[in-house]
C-alpha cells in the first residue's frame, strides 16, 4: 500500500483552555502520511475514547502524566486497524488498542511505549467494549474499587456518575462481590438504566431529588465505600453519611475540571477524622501489569450475561470538539466514544 497518498486529519492543541474548551483551542491540520521503515506500522483510527481526564491533560502543571504540549496532537486512547506493517508484532488487518490520538491515522514504531498498542479480538466482544469495561475505564473501576475501596460482602457502596463508563463497572463489580450498591446519576432515564439494566439496588437523581434525603433513604446503614467521579457538592454530601472506617476512592472530579477559579475541595473533610475514614486516589496506570486479570473476570461475566455496558457513539472526527463537551454537560449516556471510520 502506498501510504503517502493518504491524508491524515489531526486535532492539535492550539491553546490551553480557560474554563470549557473552545473551538479556538484546537488547530486542525491535514498532512500526507510518510513511508514506514522496519519495525513500524500504520494504524487507521476506528474509535476514540473520550474521557473526562482529557480536560486535565490540556492543563499545564504537575500531574500523573505530562500535559499535552501546544501544537501536539491531542492525546486519546482508541482502537484502530493496521493497514500497513513492517513489524512482526502486527499484521495488516489486526485490530489494535492504544494511544492513537485525535487523528485519522497513527504512524510509528510498533513497540512505541507511549502508544502501547496491543491486539484486541472483535470476535470476543464488539470493539467499542474495549474502550469501556474491557479498556481503561473498566480497569479504573475494577482496580479502584477492589484495590483501593476493598469492599466486603454486605457493605454499602455508593458511586457517582453511575451511568458513565467507570460508574457502570464499579456498581456491577460491587454487586458481584456481594455489596449493596447505590448509584448517583443525573436524570430519571439514567437512573432507570442503572437500576433496571445494570442491577444497582437504587439510584438517586441528583438533578431532581435531594441527594442527602436519597442517601438516608437508600443507605439506611450508612456508606462504607464511596467511589467519587464528580467531586464538588456531591462529594461533600456523601461525606456526611459515611461510616466508621469508610473508604473514599477519588477517581475524578468532573464538576471541577472547567472551573475558572480555584478548585473547590471537600468542606466536610473532618468527617474523615471523626469516622477514622480513608480517602485515596486511583490512577489506572498503576495497575497496567494486571489489566488482564480484570479483563478476564469481566469478560467472563459478560459471557454469562451478568455484566452489561452501554456506549454512546458519535460518528465523525470533525465532531470531536463539541462531542468532548458532552462529558462536561452531562449529555452523554454511557461511555462516550467517537467513531472515526467504519469497521
Amino acid at each position: 500500500m502506498n501510504v503517502t497518498a493518504i491524508q491524515n486529519q489531526q486535532y492539535r492543541l492550539a491553546a490551553r483552555p480557560f474554563g470549557m474548551p473552545k473551538p479556538s483551542d484546537w488547530q486542525v491540520t491535514v498532512e500526507a502520511l510518510r513511508d514506514i521503515t522496519d519495525g513500524e506500522i500504520v494504524v487507521q483510527t476506528l474509535y476514540l475514547s473520550l474521557d473526562p481526564a482529557m480536560r486535565g491533560w490540556m492543563n499545564e502543571g504537575k500531574s500523573y502524566i505530562r500535559p499535552v504540549a501546544i501544537g501536539e496532537v491531542m492525546r486519546a486512547g482508541g482502537i484502530g486497524r493496521v493497514i500497513a506493517s513492517k513489524s512482526p508484532k502486527f499484521a495488516v488487518g489486526d485490530s489494535v488498542c492504544g494511544g492513537i490520538g485525535v487523528q485519522s491515522y497513527w504512524v510509528g514504531a510498533a513497540d512505541d511505549k507511549t502508544s502501547g498498542f496491543y491486539k484486541v479480538d472483535s470476535t470476543l466482544a464488539p470493539l467499542p467494549k474495549y474502550l469501556n469495561a474491557l479498556g481503561m475505564p473498566g480497569m479504573t473501576g475494577y482496580f479502584g474499587l477492589l484495590e483501593v475501596g476493598q469492599p466486603k460482602a454486605g457493605e454499602t457502596v455508593v458511586v457517582s456518575g453511575a451511568s458513565g463508563a467507570v460508574g457502570q463497572t464499579v456498581g456491577q463489580v460491587a454487586k458481584h462481590k456481594g455489596c449493596r450498591v447505590v448509584g448517583i446519576a443525573g436524570g430519571r432515564e439514567k437512573c432507570d438504566f442503572v437500576v433496571n439494566e445494570l442491577g444497582f439496588d437504587a439510584c438517586i437523581d441528583y438533578k431532581n431529588d435531594a441527594l442527602k434525603d436519597g442517601l438516608k433513604q437508600h443507605c439506611p446503614n450508612g456508606v462504607d465505600v464511596y467511589f467519587d467521579n464528580v467531586g464538588g457538592e456531591i462529594l461533600d454530601t456523601v461525606l456526611t453519611q459515611i461510616n466508621l472506617k469508610a473508604r473514599i476512592i477519588i477517581c475524578g472530579a468532573i464538576s471541577q475540571y472547567n472551573n475558572t477559579s480555584t478548585v473547590k475541595g471537600p468542606a466536610n473533610y473532618l468527617a474523615l477524622l471523626v469516622n477514622r475514614a480513608r480517602m485515596e486516589g486511583i490512577v489506572v496506570f498503576d495497575y497496567a501489569d494486571r489489566y488482564q486479570v480484570g479483563m478476564k473476570e469481566m469478560a467472563k461475566w459478560m459471557k454469562e450475561g451478568s455484566f452489561k455496558t452501554r456506549e454512546d457513539i458519535v460518528f465523525g472526527l470533525e465532531k470531536f470538539p463539541e462531542t468532548l463537551l458532552m462529558l462536561f454537560e452531562g449529555k452523554n449516556f454511557g461511555k462516550l466514544v467517537l467513531q472515526v471510520a467504519q469497521e
